[in-house]
């Protein structure tokens, strides 16, 4: 009987040991996105036969937009490797200038079901004739970047950024911080044709 008590203490004691030397807590980690890259910026030149011209990322591929709907001189500035597009929509102003205003504003403002914040930032090119606004639109909405430019006459511009991914701000801004530049580079250079 006393060799089964000492065996018995024995691994009782190991055991013991062993759980409290293992100081070792685990610690779960943090949730984390996948680091993104950007290359630097260079630009180049859309000059087309279209009723505008712009400068644009040297990355992004420009495609007619072919989607239903879509008109004549609508266009989508695609960045592949961020699933992203802007998909840009050209009308003639005939007298209707508020119309595609108001309608501009509606659009960007559908999305305040989601945002957090919903910030204007007027733009102005008096040598261009460029009279801009851009949206920019905080939380996890579908479209994070809009605008609008016109020359209140004639042309009349508008763009929004979409991503085709499930909307989360915190992994995607990075990228939108990156492609909101190229927005406002394209407004910047942005010239309208006779």
């Amino acid at each position: 009987m006393k060799l089964n008590q000492f065996v018995y203490y024995t691994l009782f004691a190991v055991l013991f040991l062993a759980m409290v030397s293992c100081k070792k807590k685990y610690t779960p980690k943090p949730k984390a996105y996948f680091r993104i890259d950007l290359p630097e910026k260079q630009y180049e030149n859309w000059n087309n036969d279209f009723p505008y011209s712009f400068d644009k990322l040297s990355i992004a591929d420009v495609q007619a937009d072919k989607s239903k709907g879509a008109e004549k001189y609508w266009l989508n500035i695609q960045y592949p490797d961020y699933k992203a597009t802007i998909h840009l929509s050209y009308k003639k102003v005939e007298g209707n200038i508020e119309e595609y205003l108001e309608d501009s504003r509606k659009m960007a403002y559908k999305h305040s079901i989601k945002a957090d914040a919903i910030g204007e930032q007027a733009f102005h090119n008096k040598t261009k004739d460029v009279y801009a606004l851009i949206y920019r639109i905080k939380g996890n909405a579908a479209s994070s970047v809009q605008f609008v430019a016109t020359d209140s006459t004639h042309h009349f511009l508008r763009g929004a950024l979409y991503f085709k991914e499930h909307p989360n701000q915190d992994s995607l801004a990075p990228v939108i911080q990156y492609i909101d530049k190229d927005m406002v580079k394209l407004i910047e250079t942005l010239e309208w044709k006779k």
